[in-house]
């Protein structure tokens, strides 16, 4: 499914963005995890920039999301959700959380091919 990433109204915070690395950078990641993980909505993932307490499990994960990801990112880009999904996975195993959001459970075993 394709879904494009409007913002739904400049809140307090400000808009949506990417190449660079910037408040509006770390709202769009917090509304592409939140999708691509099926977390709801980046409040309710406590993703958002704006909710209190954050996890910080969460809140680096939107950030390293940021400098992977959206900082190097032009006016145009199109990023599927099975990368997005991908890297979670990756980014969750590398630093060795074992407690995973549903949607990477779901995903096909990693098989290592040596």
């Amino acid at each position: 499914m394709l879904r494009e990433l409007k913002a739904k109204g400049e809140d307090e915070l400000g808009d949506y963005g990417w190449g660079y690395d910037g408040g509006g950078t770390s709202r769009a990641a917090a509304a592409i995890l939140a999708d691509a993980l099926d977390l709801g909505t980046p409040e309710k993932a406590v993703l958002s920039m704006s909710e209190w307490p954050q996890d910080d499990t969460l809140v680096a994960l939107r950030e390293d999301f940021c400098v992977d990801f959206l900082g190097q990112f032009t006016d145009e880009w199109h990023l599927g959700r099975a990368a997005v999904l991908r890297w979670a996975r990756g980014w969750y195993l590398q630093r060795g959380i074992a407690e995973l959001p549903g949607a990477l459970r779901e995903l096909p075993p990693l098989v290592d091919l040596d």
